[in-house]
């Protein structure tokens, strides 16, 4: 019997790794095109060996000129004026809690150390409990906010602006766990360098998060380093 439950708790512990790695390794295909550079539409167009004129779609199909109501309501969103709806601040602003759920196993080292965080962190326990209880969930998150917003016009630039945001710092957290379970240090100098990049990692997180939150509260556009350009290139 006991053989049995030992067999049972290890399959469950393989499955759950291969889920893990399922779901990065989905991530990583889907995301493979954030940080590629945009394909170039001027130059020459070749065909079976042969050149045409050269292609410049600014001189054959000018850019189309946005009107003055639009503009206007274009820089007043950038300014944090009323023109962005409650609900695109409710909905943007959510959706920083996404990596921040998804990373909350970085900041493990300074919860346990630091009763501040403890506090800070203590109101979004059931969240938390409920986001880590299955270990799709936060695949199944990445795709839905990924097609279902991001990739969906009836949403507005800002809303799917902060969703793709969202979802690149979410990305990122790929490569501090790769390095992680990479070396995995049990003591000595590399545990201390593996605490303080998960230290690291969290406190980038939070105070993503803070600032995220806050900013689309206001009506404002969060800017986060190292996934703000990358965003952009994805929302058209």
């Amino acid at each position: 019997m006991e053989f049995s439950l030992l067999s049972s708790h290890h399959v469950l512990s393989s499955l759950s790794v291969l889920c893990e790695v399922k779901q990065k390794q989905s991530k990583m295909a889907i995301i493979s095109q954030f940080f590629a550079p945009l394909p170039s539409l001027t130059g020459t167009l070749t065909l079976t060996g042969r050149s045409f004129l050269p292609l410049n779609l600014d001189t054959q199909f000018p850019k189309p000129r946005l009107s003055r109501d639009r503009a206007a309501t274009l820089v007043l969103q950038s300014k944090g004026d009323d023109s962005v709806d409650a609900s695109d601040r409710i909905i943007s602003a959510v959706c920083y809690f996404y990596p921040f759920f998804d990373g909350i196993q970085y900041g493990k080292f300074i919860i346990t150390q630091y009763q501040p965080f403890q506090i800070l962190i203590q109101p979004l326990f059931p969240a938390i409990r409920a986001f880590k209880s299955f270990p799709f969930n936060g695949f199944l998150i990445f795709i839905t906010l990924y097609f279902v917003v991001v990739r969906n016009p009836n949403f507005s630039r800002y809303v799917r602006f902060n969703t793709m945001q969202a979802i690149v710092l979410d990305v990122l957290l790929i490569f501090p766990d790769l390095l992680e379970r990479s070396f995995n240090p049990r003591d000595g100098f590399g545990l201390d360098v593996v605490m303080s990049l998960d230290s690291t990692v969290f406190l980038f997180l939070l105070v993503s998060l803070i600032y995220g939150f806050s900013a689309c509260l206001f009506g404002l556009t969060p800017r986060l380093p190292l996934v703000a350009e990358a965003a952009d290139r994805q929302v058209l």
